[in-house]
């Protein structure tokens, strides 16, 4: 027996328990898992209150993990609290062969897992539906989570002239900074005029592309330093579900709104974008701020990104239990 961390109820933190070799359906091949990130879709899938339903409990969580197969290091991704399934929070788990995607030597394993989906996310929103081109000034907003953080540094790489980053709290300001951002404006107020003063006195003229994990006022407010026909892709909510975007706002300057989802993706798009992420984390030009737990303390650390007090990402590590 081994272990694994199993959600019963959801909206409450899961608990650890005591876990066998799961069987293997056709396709599927065991991995020994190394690492499992507590992401924000994990702690959505497990509220009960996704937009794919109440998950059948009890059930692993873990919708992304970094693995062994037959001693070759690989990145998973599961649908754990989207479709009935166990995910990645487990000693071993099975996991269809196609979804593996093999990671370059010398990539770290917990920071891969911690980068994971969200520096896909990224990436893709800057790039694919965002447009990036070497030469323009980006907006970051988030900057200090997961998300924003890859994107400061994405975006630097893709030869973005200025990144200026947007954080709610002193602690999000430094890890923003941390990764490169030529300027970062404190998010910590409603008055989306003030804001609006905030950026334009930070960027270096009409800004190209707004990179948005909020929503809300914030956006709104990075929105109006946009160029005409300037671009704004919007990948999450964790300001608000809503926003105050005018028509005449988005008239005036011809804006592009635009949303985002990893749930688009192909296998193969998502595997070329976790193996460019794979690379620059090898290669050490792509880094995240994150902490390690064991299995026992997963309950706490859940609770934490629950309740907002958790301030980095966490990995759950295999330990002894």
């Amino acid at each position: 027996m081994t272990w694994a961390i199993a959600v019963h109820s959801p909206g409450e933190p899961p608990k650890v328990i005591e876990w066998e070799t799961p069987g293997l359906q056709p396709g599927e091949v065991l991995v020994d898992v190394t690492a499992a990130p507590i992401t924000p879709l994990d702690l959505l899938c497990a509220s009960g209150k996704s937009y794919f339903g109440v998950p059948a409990t009890p059930y692993i969580p873990g919708v992304q993990g970094v693995g062994v197969h037959e001693g070759r290091t690989f990145w998973f991704p599961t649908t754990a609290g989207m479709r009935p399934g166990d995910g990645s929070m487990a000693a071993t788990v099975a996991i269809p062969s196609d979804d593996l995607v093999a990671l370059p030597e010398g990539t770290d394993p917990v920071l891969m897992a911690a980068l994971g989906l969200s520096a896909v996310a990224a990436h893709l929103a800057l790039t694919w539906r965002g447009e990036l081109t070497a030469g323009e000034q980006v907006i970051v907003l988030g900057g200090g989570g997961v998300v924003g953080q890859s994107a400061v540094q994405l975006a630097k790489a893709a030869g973005a002239r200025r990144v200026v980053a947007g954080a709610h709290s002193p602690q999000g300001r430094a890890r923003a900074e941390a990764v490169g951002a030529d300027a970062v404006v404190m998010l910590d107020t409603s008055d989306g005029d003030e804001l609006t003063r905030r950026f334009e006195s930070e960027v270096d003229g009409p800004v190209d592309l707004v990179l948005d994990p909020l929503f809300g006022v914030p956006a709104v407010a990075a929105a109006r330093v946009l160029r005409a026909g300037g671009r704004w892709v919007n990948l999450g909510s964790a300001a608000s579900e809503t926003s105050p975007v005018t028509s005449s706002l988005l008239r005036s300057k011809s804006l592009r709104l635009l949303g985002y989802t990893n749930n688009e993706l192909t296998r193969d798009q998502t595997a070329a974008a976790i193996t460019l992420v794979a690379d620059r984390v090898a290669d050490g030009s792509l880094t995240v701020a994150h902490e390690t737990v064991t299995p026992q303390n997963v309950p706490v650390a859940w609770a934490g990104h629950a309740t907002g007090t958790a301030s980095v990402r966490s990995v759950v590590v295999p330990s002894a239990v």
